[in-house]
């Protein structure tokens, strides 16, 4: 089923908010990083906010953290920490339950057991994932446990990254939902996009196909040359290898493997996890949280992975063809002629100017495909991508190339040609695709 567009009016938000009210929020798994970043954002807005994990000295932890990160006094102020043997009390208190365990259906569905069992009939439980079944999760359950449960997909940090997806069940209850949302958009500042319930919603849909297809690439042309080709120039401001090290390689393939066993669409090949790196997964390569993943550092020495070997060499001696359509494209972001830039992208000559166009031609091509699918509109998809990524919106890059660049780039890559630019390329309309009020298009093209 695909999610009504995010219409929800200003003024309808504030009076759900005059009717109902979050004063207590229980946290589960507050000592991870996304149970701790949650809980201290919360506490910006609730004045109680309980942090839960599987003793009290982790959720201590977690407090501690979650006040190193934001540096906020109301924080420690609001919070009160105790692990699951507190469950009970705490979640039958509860207004909102926020489940932010580890990315496993079967551990948060024996954590639900005992909020089901707990909480009273009109709170809110709200799980984290990132990618799982919202529906899943809550099958077999209560009606009203299915009538007050949703996904609320918080990306990392949460203090800092404001894009949010919001996820009903089948059977969540609408006014739930729109709750939810004006609670989000209001009271914590969050940029929220309504998403369908399918693997990886809307953010991680796109974003790990182009992030794995990266992956894929670096066994034969290694991390440097990649990041190089999918670098700042194109629309990001962190490479994408460089983002799967920091996002964790076992939560790269979580996300991936999801995708991969539950959709068989005209992308499908690029979700499937790299060999290599499963292997190299098994060997404790994680990414920056274990040392080391496609780069790592040897005191001020930068190190780039050789994924045939496992071994790294510094990125200093690597070296890579010459790519001077970069800084030309480069030069003209630095002075904010982004149209200039992309038409220097889509006119660079040789072999790896044309590999860069068919992965961020598939990123566009993907992106309009998906939508009405996993969100409403292809402006869900932009609106997460931006606010969620911080990467450009692929309405953003076909603005900057036009329609006719963009069907150009997607067609010469051999990849489908979505529809609406098909038709935008050849009528003239829309004009532009990308129509923010809020969100400035230039903050995204980095000079490099």
């Amino acid at each position: 089923m695909t999610p009504r567009s995010d219409s929800l009016h200003f003024s309808e938000a504030r009076r759900l908010l005059a009717e109902r009210s979050l004063e207590h929020v229980v946290v589960l798994g507050a000592n991870g990083t996304m149970g701790y970043g949650s809980a201290a954002l919360f506490t910006q807005v609730v004045p109680h906010v309980t942090f839960l994990a599987r003793s009290r000295e982790k959720a201590e932890e977690g407090l501690a953290a979650a006040i190193a990160q934001v540096r906020s006094p109301t924080v420690a102020s609001r919070a009160s920490v105790g692990d699951y043997g507190d469950l009970e009390r705490a979640v039958a208190e509860a207004d909102l339950v926020f489940e932010a365990l580890t990315e496993d259906a079967e551990i948060k569905r024996e954590m639900f057991d005992r909020v089901e069992a707990a909480r009273s009939e009109d709170s809110i439980v709200a799980s984290v994932t990132s990618g799982l079944s919202i529906a899943g999760l809550a099958e077999g359950r209560s009606e009203s446990f299915r009538q007050h449960f949703l996904g609320l997909h918080f990306f990392n940090p949460p203090n800092v990254i404001v894009g949010t997806e919001l996820i009903a069940g089948p059977d969540t209850l609408p006014e739930v939902a729109d709750f939810v949302e004006a609670f989000g958009r209001i009271r914590l500042g969050r940029e929220m996009v309504r998403t369908a319930d399918t693997p990886a919603f809307a953010g991680n849909r796109v974003g790990f196909k182009v992030l794995n297809e990266a992956a894929q690439l670096a066994e034969t042309l290694g991390p440097v040359l990649v990041d190089r080709l999918v670098g700042p120039y194109t629309g990001r401001a962190l490479t994408p290898l460089a983002t799967v090290d920091l996002v964790g390689w076992d939560i790269h393939r979580a996300i991936v493997d999801n995708v991969y066993a539950n959709t068989d669409d005209e992308a499908h090949a690029t979700n499937e996890l790299p060999g290599y790196m499963a292997k190299l997964i098994e060997g404790g390569v994680l990414g920056d949280k274990s040392g080391g993943g496609f780069f790592k550092r040897d005191g001020k020495t930068r190190l780039a992975l050789d994924p045939a070997s496992g071994d790294y060499r510094p990125t200093s001696e690597i070296e890579v063809p010459d790519l001077g359509y970069i800084d030309e494209v480069a030069f003209f972001h630095a002075q904010a002629r982004y149209a200039e830039g992309m038409a220097v992208f889509l006119k660079a000559e040789g072999d790896e100017a044309a590999l860069a166009r068919k992965v961020i031609g598939g990123y566009v091509s993907y992106a309009f495909h998906r939508a009405g699918e996993v969100t409403a509109e292809i402006g869900g998809i932009d609106r997460i991508m931006a606010m969620g990524f911080n990467w450009a919106p692929p309405s953003v890059l076909v603005d900057a190339m036009t329609p006719a660049g963009a069907v150009e780039m997607i067609d010469g890559a051999g990849l489908s040609v979505p529809e609406a630019l098909e038709k935008a390329a050849r009528t003239g309309e829309p004009s532009r695709f990308f129509l923010h009020p809020h969100i400035n298009a230039g903050r995204f093209f980095v000079a490099n």
